[in-house]
């Protein structure tokens, strides 16, 4: 199992399945993060927070915790 936060900048990968539950969930979906889609991650911050990605053409930045949260393949 590999997390979102493990993904090197400059790489993709397709999300697989979402941890976690509630209001945190519900973000992450709402920013168009679901299983199957592929996320792009353009830039991650000197100390890992935000991570700013792309996602179905949007450029989002998503923090840490939320981006541990996002299974990859």
């Amino acid at each position: 199992m590999r997390t979102l936060k493990e993904v090197a900048v400059g790489q993709s990968a397709t999300v697989t399945k979402l941890v976690g539950e509630g209001p945190v969930k519900r973000r992450i979906m709402d920013m168009g993060i679901t299983k199957g889609v592929t996320v792009y991650v353009r830039k991650v911050a000197p100390l890992g927070d935000p991570i700013e990605v792309t996602v179905r053409g949007y450029e989002l930045s998503l923090r840490k915790a939320d981006a541990e949260m996002i299974e990859v393949a």
